[in-house]
């Protein structure tokens, strides 16, 4: 099995067919077991990814939160970037946002479809990234469009700094929990990463090369098999060389996962919803060991973060992440 070195994840999914309010018994199962990361998923019409993330943050006290993704023909950019800027200033280092075109068909539903995807996935990669650095941004783009825009709090500024002159609101506390100026410091290099980064979500081979391009990672949906991550990975690549990239370009793959005594009845069924064939299909069903090869597999491939994915019928998601952290990640060396 690969290394699992430091700048390797593992992760777990909450996936939206459960309904809300069985979130918070996943995520406290989470955070207490240890798990580094739990991922939410923003699909229509089942939940918010910025409202489960925020209310995942502050039930945990450790769990780096992600979703991935939230579809941008759904969203005006100034608000997703002011909304990830205050969950970053909120619980700094520990939340991470993707970006997506959306199911078509849903897009279409909600009267959002655009006829170019990737245009409209580029502008708010670009314009999210720049309001997230701090900078003023004007932009009269094919679907984006800003005059003079600049948040007033961007995630990289600390709450010690004035407040801007037009805010009213009081000096925040200098409590640890609440206030990020208070808390213990991190690495600044690592933080700025954290504070500005955007994630892509992609599949076919444009928008692979635009998240090397224009986001900061890239997230692998789980139909993607070993050959799809190092074919992402070469994509990927070819898209930062374009543009002069040298900075660290985080992969993170969704892997379909069922354990117990009906593990592989459950992800049979679930890859023949997905449309593939359950022999030869992506996703693991097994044991911890199990687990943890396929995970190493991955990593092979060219993953840096494996998030284990369960099935939609998954009977007991607290006990699925309890052993994604307990049972499958001490075995990743």
């Amino acid at each position: 099995m690969t290394s699992f070195g430091a700048d390797n994840a593992l992760g777990a999914v909450f996936r939206p067919q459960l309904p809300p309010e069985r979130l918070r018994g996943v995520v406290r199962a989470a955070d207490e077991a240890g798990l580094e990361q739990l991922w939410l998923w923003e699909d229509c019409f089942l939940e918010s990814g910025i409202a489960t993330a925020a209310a995942a943050l502050a039930w945990s006290e450790r769990l780096r939160v992600g979703v991935g993704l939230l579809p941008v023909p759904l969203r005006n950019v100034a608000l997703t970037t002011m909304e990830t800027a205050t969950l970053r200033r909120l619980f700094p280092g520990r939340f991470a946002v993707g970006l997506g075109h959306g199911i078509q068909d849903w897009m279409g539903q909600v009267g959002a479809r655009v006829d170019s995807p990737v245009t409209l996935l580029r502008e708010h990669l670009d314009t999210m990234r720049a309001l997230l650095r701090g900078e003023r941004v004007t932009v009269e783009g094919r679907y984006v469009k800003l005059d003079g825009v600049a948040l007033d709090w961007p995630p990289h500024a600390r709450t010690s700094e004035a407040a801007p002159a037009k805010a009213s609101a009081t000096a925040p506390a200098t409590d640890p929990a609440t206030d990020p100026a208070s808390a213990p410091a991190t690495d600044p290099v690592s933080a700025a990463a954290s504070d500005t980064a955007v994630f892509a979500g992609a599949r076919g081979p444009r928008s692979l090369r635009l998240s090397g391009e224009a986001a900061d990672g890239t997230v692998l949906d789980s139909n993607t098999t070993l050959a799809g991550i190092r074919r992402a990975r070469q994509l990927i690549d070819e898209g930062r060389a374009a543009a002069g990239r040298t900075d660290r370009h985080e992969v993170v793959h969704y892997l379909s996962t069922a354990t117990g005594p009906d593990a592989a009845a459950r992800l049979r069924a679930e890859l023949l919803r997905e449309g593939h064939d359950p022999a030869t299909g992506p996703g693991v069903a097994g044991d911890a060991a199990a687990v943890a090869e396929a995970v190493g597999q991955a990593l092979d491939a060219g993953a840096d973060t494996v998030v284990l994915q369960p099935t939609a019928d998954e009977p007991d998601p607290e006990s699925f992440v309890r052993f994604a952290a307990l049972e499958v990640r001490p075995l990743l060396r």
